[in-house]
């Protein structure tokens, strides 16, 4: 039987870390303390913890006895708060340089880094990035506090008028709560959405480098987080979020302020319009770059991450080829796998059903071959019930048709070896989106996807919103392994962001991720969406009715008048099929 005894009131708290250890302290102590206490090691410098289930910064006081999971910079959650972090020391360390001058981080960069510009646009010199350069790294070696401050709202909104930052100030005029949370390092106070380290002595990885317009803030990327990668030039998928920016300030969307504001006024019809023209207008020149190329281009390659919206882009970019004469005859990758048992298994002994070796590659060159040449091959059929494959109708092209090919493995060279290069157009999809909540804070590209997701898994497939944000993680390594190391291979780029979805996705997103539990791993990155969401106006229920039924957001959202749409069987030339 337990024994109950009297006991001392404690004056500490004790901090348990899953290896075993425990450390005793005064109550109050920063959690920052017991880590370097516990001196644990970890893959990657740590940055902030979990405690009972919830996201911790270092510097938060432990009032209570805790189980103290480490969060590194191999985390998401960890490689968030450096990359925050890092940039307030560009702004704290630009301020103190180039008073008066606002420093925008615009997009980040595949290679690890945020593209950034001066708001005056013009370039720094080698002597000022240089400086720039030196001074962060005297602030890192001097080790500053980052500390929280509580201001009153009107006393941080006038801060930011008088800072020239008018998003800030608009976007925070409308909040209820009558103060706000900003940081503060060496006497610069800013509004950052999300945590950060306690110190400037965790940010010594990072270099800056020029480009285009401005400059790169290089920082680690999650699966090397002690190391920063070679720097990549990446001026296509710049091109995409200039174009993107430029097409913004178009239509008078520079920031998440200016779409709320839209939303009130009743301009949000036009701002949809113009969106979805946007997107007929990239799909009407790729339609055409296509064209040109003919008779040459006959397979097109299309590849993107999860929720990029490749299937409704397929379906779009099937009828502006259409209306050119060019028909298109769809080959799903999906039908060429293996046989289960011989597919590959990944470190947890799980089918991966992504690699590239789950694809019986020579059988789909072969018949790619044989359809060029002008011979009829015979279709697989991948039967997903019972592993195996069938075999289906007879297929062979003639010269009006294009063979139309989707999927995460488009755009690997290995699945078209022996295919002449002039033969092929390649398309790489994304929702590269470039509004951003101010100029210090981004909307990052994969979190529109993951909202995208969400909102679709629970209308059209019956998961939860834990569900989705549980299976998140194995999709963006299968995205990193086989999407995006071979998007540079493609001829052209598509931005699958629209403008105005994020107020959409809200009033749908949030229900469904407000129903996560709370203690559960997925609570974390629940409450971090439901965060982010805040700052978005939702779109009142009758503007829906403005969403174009052939729209990229329709896959997603519902009401798409493609969903059982297949192209080419009603109009052109028909393929030869049999039996």
């Amino acid at each position: 039987m337990t024994t109950i005894k009297p006991a001392p009131i404690r004056q500490d708290v004790q901090a348990r870390f899953p290896n075993g250890q425990a450390f005793n302290g005064p109550v109050g102590t920063p959690i920052e303390a017991f880590v370097k206490a516990a001196n644990l090691k970890t893959n990657g410098r740590i940055l902030a913890v979990m405690m009972n289930d919830k996201l911790r910064e270092l510097s938060h006081p432990l009032m209570h006895d805790a189980l103290i999971t480490p969060i590194t910079m191999a985390d998401s959650d960890g490689v968030r708060i450096y990359r925050r972090s890092l940039s307030f020391l560009m702004i704290a360390a630009a301020a103190e340089l180039f008073p008066g001058r606002i420093f925008t981080i615009h997009h980040s960069m595949p290679f690890g880094g945020y593209y950034c510009e001066r708001d005056d646009g013009r370039c720094l010199t080698d002597e000022e990035l240089d400086q720039l350069r030196r001074r962060m790294r005297e602030l890192v070696e001097a080790d500053l506090p980052i500390t929280q401050v509580r201001v009153p709202l009107n006393e941080a909104l006038q801060l930011f008028r008088e800072h020239g930052d008018m998003e800030k100030a608009q976007l925070f005029a409308r909040r209820r709560k009558d103060y706000l949370t900003l940081y503060e390092l060496n006497g610069v106070r800013d509004y950052f959405h999300g945590f950060m380290v306690p110190s400037t002595g965790y940010l010594d990885l990072f270099e800056l480098h020029h480009y285009n317009n401005g400059f790169i803030l290089q920082f680690p990327r999650r699966h090397q987080p002690d190391v920063l990668q070679p720097f990549e030039d990446e001026p296509r998928l710049a091109r995409v979020f200039q174009d993107y920016s430029n097409w913004l300030k178009i239509i008078g969307v520079p920031s998440v302020s200016a779409l709320n504001e839209l939303v009130h006024n009743g301009r949000i019809q036009e701002v949809i319009l113009v969106a979805e023209a946007f997107h007929q207008l990239q799909l009407a020149n790729i339609a055409s770059q296509i064209t040109t190329r003919r008779p040459h281009v006959k397979i097109v390659l299309i590849s993107g991450p999860s929720s990029a919206g490749k299937t409704t882009f397929s379906k779009r970019l099937s009828i502006q080829l259409m209306a050119q004469g060019i028909y298109p005859v769809a080959i799903s990758m999906d039908n060429y796998f293996v046989d289960r048992d011989q597919t590959p298994r990944d470190e947890n002994g799980q089918y991966d059903f992504e690699a590239l070796e789950a694809v019986d590659v020579p059988l789909f060159r072969e018949h790619l071959q044989k359809l060029l040449a002008g011979e009829t091959i015979i279709q697989p059929v991948y039967n997903f019930h019972t592993g195996k494959r069938e075999w289906g109708e007879s297929l062979s092209i003639g010269p009006d048709h294009v063979i139309l090919i989707e999927g995460i493995h488009g755009l690997n060279p290995r699945i078209v070896e022996g295919i002449p290069p002039e033969a092929m157009y390649r398309i790489f999809i994304s929702a590269f989106t470039q509004l951003n909540l101010d100029k210090h804070n981004r909307v990052p590209t994969t979190d529109t996807r993951l909202l995208r997701r969400i909102v679709r898994d629970a209308a059209h497939r019956g998961y939860s919103a834990a569900d989705t944000i549980r299976r998140w993680p194995s999709v963006r390594r299968g995205e990193k392994r086989h999407i995006f190391p071979h998007q540079n291979n493609a001829d052209i780029f598509f931005n699958s962001a629209l403008v105005y979805e994020l107020s959409v996705l809200k009033a749908l997103a949030q229900p469904l991720v407000l129903q996560v539990e709370p203690g559960t791993p997925e609570r974390v990155e629940a409450n971090r969406l439901l965060a982010f969401l805040q700052w978005f106006d939702p779109l009142p229920a009758e503007c829906l009715d403005f969403i174009p039924s052939d729209s990229i957001l329709r896959e997603f959202i519902g009401g798409s008048v493609l969903s059982n749409y297949t192209p080419g069987l009603a109009l052109g030339p028909k393929t030869k099929r049999g039996e």
